[in-house]
């Protein structure tokens, strides 16, 4: 118990002693690699965000140590990421003009609340809680975010003005009544930022092809004099390392932004466990989801007070970090380390960065978000999973951001719930043309059943959800082929609640009044300890359950009404030999 609670105190204590002269060079290679690639996605999702641009810098140099330092994933890369940054956007618009000082302080708080709730989860052992959200709705919300983020930056890309706080509709119309007033080299610059990053990635996967698309942006706006064309620059960030910052922890904003922050901490903590498990399932690494939601939670916290705002795993800069041959979490440091560097020796040449070159960027960077393969296969397969991806994407273009996650995990629990609520309920029949007798399903293969015993099993759950689905397939069995004696396979079942057993106890009674029973077969352990310790089996009866369908048929065998048997021409059982021999 001591050294469980040492390792989510101080997780890093276990995966320190690998640390060796190897790894060391493999990690800051990766690290290397990852300072590079982030340098310009920083800017870019800050930018998302409504921030300076130096503070998607600031956070991919702070919460990626601490997430390093306190989560379970060894190739985990945190920081910035799209989905993250316009959730911000959205939640901190509607109080402050983006940019200003009162944004970066609410957006602050939001990320300091949305860390407290990530750690409250972990500390909770909560972990499960990520496996409620189907991917679907992350597919939908991430559509949805890609296509806001591409018509946020249209303004930039046309050089087109567009009124601040314009809904996704508005902004759409005020793009179409002004699109004759686009400048063309703006709109130049933008093209060849992003058809340089897309050529760089195709021929030369490489090297950073955003980095590359900027620079030759910045190139383009200098040989046509952009500065006397209309071209706004971003601006020069300052040479420094993460400023200490306050988030504003007064009464009036805390209750303003705790709404969107629950939120927040949600879609952090789902992209950065469903990517910590995807990278694990190449590295063959365990990951502990607890400790990645206290590793995230405590990353967002600290952030706040040093100029972070929320964020989370990025699926790019963790898979290249794995590709890289990172082997332990000190690659993420390495990069955050390395970034700060960087920061300190280049960022006087952002002041020749257009800021249509980073809207060429930012527009890659949101196609790269669509899940294009998996949307189709989800369209063409499933219908339930069709409505969660199309409700959920429609809502993020349409609602509140933080209302569409929301909206789209509520749609999935209640299709789930709906599913679990009809379980399967196969009819079996013993095969016998097989000399073992197996227990076939009679709609896959027609043989005879026994005209007085109804075998049935249920798969999945018997819970409150599914009782009265249940109860009325048996009432149909009674009702329809007047049958008092039904045996249950329950092999299947992992799980039953009190609402079940108690309606297996009054179909019971209702079968025993009228000459018959209810059996069961084949619980397991975990069932059948819940049913013996809450007193179901003395309600039932100790001759209700069975360890396997041969001993219960031969024991309900003996109730049957025989001269049903005499008549019959069908045994299907063993033990109707000797009936027929009489």
């Amino acid at each position: 118990m001591k050294s469980l609670a040492i390792r989510t105190l101080l997780p890093f204590l276990a995966w320190f002693p690998l640390v060796n002269r190897v790894s060391l060079r493999a990690d800051f290679l990766a690290g290397l690699t990852g300072a590079v690639i982030v340098l310009p996605q920083g800017v870019a999702f800050a930018t998302i965000a409504g921030l300076p641009p130096q503070y998607g810098l600031y956070t991919a140099m702070v919460t990626p140590i601490v997430a390093a330092l306190f989560g379970s994933s060894r190739h985990l890369i945190s920081g910035p990421t799209t989905a993250i940054s316009i959730v911000i956007f959205a939640s901190v618009s509607h109080h402050a003009t983006p940019g200003t000082p009162e944004f970066v302080t609410l957006a602050l708080t939001l990320t300091f609340l949305a860390g407290v709730y990530q750690l409250a989860f972990g500390l909770a052992r909560l972990g499960v809680l990520v496996n409620f959200v189907s991917h679907t709705v992350v597919m939908g919300f991430t559509a949805g975010a890609a296509i806001l983020i591409a018509t946020s930056q249209l303004q930039h890309v046309l050089a087109i003005p567009i009124p601040r706080g314009e809904s996704f509709a508005h902004t759409w119309v005020d793009i179409y009544h002004q699109l004759d007033q686009t400048n063309l080299t703006v709109l130049g610059i933008a093209l060849v930022t992003l058809l340089t990053a897309v050529v760089v990635k195709r021929v030369f996967p490489r090297l950073p092809n955003l980095l590359l698309g900027l620079i030759a942006g910045s190139l383009t706006a200098a040989v046509a004099s952009g500065s006397d064309q209309g071209v706004t620059f971003v601006g020069q960030i300052p040479a420094q390392l993460p400023p200490l910052s306050m988030p504003d922890f007064s009464v009036v904003a805390v209750s303003l932004k705790n709404p969107e922050a629950f939120a927040v901490a949600l879609l952090g903590l789902i992209e950065a466990v469903s990517i910590a498990r995807s990278v694990a399932t190449k590295s063959h690494q365990r990951i502990d989801g607890n400790q990645e939601f206290i590793g995230q939670g405590l990353s967002n916290m600290v952030g706040s007070f040093f100029s972070s705002y929320a964020g989370s795993g990025s699926f790019t800069r963790s898979g290249i970090n794995y590709q890289a041959g990172a082997q332990t979490p000190m690659a993420a440091i390495f990069a955050a380390v390395l970034l700060m560097l960087v920061v300190l020796l280049i960022a006087p040449l952002t002041a020749y960065l257009p800021v249509a070159a980073m809207g060429g960027v930012i527009l890659l960077v949101a196609y790269g978000l669509i899940d294009f393969r998996h949307i189709a296969e989800t369209l063409t397969r499933s219908r339930s999973e069709t409505a969660i991806l199309l409700v959920t994407f429609f809502s993020t273009l349409f609602l509140e951001l933080e209302f569409a996650i929301y909206l789209g995990v509520l749609l999935s629990l209640i299709l789930f719930l709906a599913r679990t609520s009809r379980p399967d309920i196969v009819t079996l029949a013993p095969d016998s043309h097989d000399s073992r007798h197996k227990f076939v399903n009679v709609e896959s293969k027609p043989v005879s059943e026994c005209p007085q015993l109804k075998i049935i099993r249920i798969d999945r759950a018997i819970y409150f959800g599914s009782v009265n689905y249940i109860q009325s397939r048996l009432h149909a069995i009674t009702e329809k082929e007047n049958i008092v004696h039904i045996l249950i396979d329950l092999s299947r079942m992992n799980y039953i609640d009190m609402a079940g057993a108690e309606m297996l106890v009054l179909e019971n009674r209702r079968l025993r009044a009228r000459g018959g029973g209810l059996y069961l077969c084949g619980l397991k352990s975990a069932v059948w300890q819940f049913i013996a310790e809450g007193r179901y089996v003395r309600a039932m009866g100790p001759d209700a359950f069975f360890d396997h369908k041969s001993h219960a048929i031969a024991a309900i065998f003996k109730k049957l009404d025989e001269s049903i048997c005499e008549r019959c021409s069908r045994r299907i059982f063993r033990e109707c030999a000797p009936v027929h021999q009489v």
